[in-house]
Order: C-alpha cells, then structure tokens, then sequence
C-alpha cells in the first residue's frame, strides 16, 4: 500500500525496465539474480527470497550530477558531502516553459541563493516518457549559472530534460556550476507541490568511487 506522507513530496520519476530518460541512451534492464523459487530450497522454513539485479546507465530516472560527471579531477559521488545534498532548505523559482525555454539570471531576481536548493519548476515534467521531452526544452543559461555561482547556491535542480540548452555543442552550466562543487539535479518532477520557500530539499545518490551521476530519490520535506 502506497500512502503518501503528508509533509513529504516525492520529485522523482520512477524507474522501469526499457525506459528512456535520455536521448540515445539505453534504457535499464531489471532482472532477478535469485527468484523466489530457487532461493525455496536453501531454507526449512519455507522462507524465500528475491534479490533483483539492474543494468543502467548512470542518467536514468530522477539524477545527481558531481563535479567528476564534468571533470576528470573533479569530485565523484563519493566525495560528495552530505551537506551538499541533504536537508538543504529550499527556494523554488517558477519559470513556465510556455513563457520561454531560456531561463534568464533576472528570474533569481530577489530569490535567496545563498546556501540554498535552487529548484527550477518549468513544468516541462508533463511530457516526460513522451518524444517531445526530449527537444526544445526549458534550460538555464551561462549568465543565470553565474548568478547562481556567485550567490553561493548549494545545489540547483530542473524539471528538464537537460539543464543546458541541448541544441548547441557546449554546455555552460554544467561547466559553471560543477565547476564550483555544486551539485545538478535533473529531471526532477512534482516541483509544482513544493511552496516557494520552507521545505528542505533531499537528493543523495550511493556513495559510488569514480562514478559522476547516478539516479536519486529525491524529495522535499514541507515544515
């Protein structure tokens, strides 16, 4: 039985076999390791277990990018502190896509980023699992990463399918940002539950040597 916390906002995808979260990526394969039905045998009390195996590339679903993602010398998943990661308070900033894919740094005009999640609700989440999330879709520019930078946000978060416009060949604000020790989140959802300010912001991926992305359960916890 699903029943949802009250306090609590999931802002995750869910992952399913096959899926695709990015363009020409493969989707994952979930698998049992050990069914149910061979693991009957090695017990006398009728116990049975299922222990799952996956095979994913490292952007599905809901993810965490860290500095190595970006950098070769950068910081990977298990040198990212929790702190940059979890019970951040948070501030979202709406931006409807259908105002403009270009998030400008004016719309952190008067916003408090310092030590913040800043979470970028576009709401392009809508078309998630359809063909059309995967091109001209919202996007922050260098100038808006800058800003972000040089107001010492913690982390900053999209409910895009990149949080670089996609149709050119650089990426900005992942160099800017990551390049900073700030953590991207990307293909967040449900940011349209979370009230512009009071929540605490939560997207810790496994503590994984050499790897820069992996998927996160993220969530947000209203006061």
């Amino acid at each position: 039985m699903n029943v949802e916390h009250p306090r609590l906002i999931d802002l995750s995808h869910t992952i399913e076999a096959g899926m695709t979260t990015y363009k020409d990526l493969p989707g994952p394969v979930l698998c049992d390791y050990w069914t149910r039905e061979a693991s009957r045998a090695n017990y006398d009390d009728g116990s049975t277990f299922q222990i799952g195996r996956i095979d994913l590339v490292a952007n599905t679903g809901t993810y965490v990018d860290s500095p190595f993602h970006r950098f070769e010398h950068g910081c990977d998943l298990a040198g990212l502190p929790l702190a940059s990661l979890a019970d951040l308070p948070a501030v979202v900033v709406r931006q409807p896509w259908q105002d403009g894919l270009a998030v400008e740094a004016s719309a952190f005009d008067g916003v408090p980023l310092q030590g913040m999640a800043v979470l970028v609700h576009t709401g392009w989440d809508r078309h998630w699992r359809t063909e059309r999330y995967f091109s001209e879709h919202p996007f922050l520019t260098a100038a808006a990463a800058e800003r972000l930078v040089a107001a010492g946000a913690a982390f900053v978060g999209i409910d895009s399918y990149n949080i670089d416009d996609t149709r050119v060949r650089a990426r900005p604000v992942h160099t800017l940002l990551l390049g900073a020790d700030i953590p991207i989140g990307e293909h967040l959802t449900r940011l349209d539950a979370v009230p512009d300010r009071g929540c605490r912001f939560h997207a810790v991926p496994p503590k994984i040597v050499g790897m820069g992305t992996f998927p996160v359960r993220a969530y947000a916890i209203q006061a």
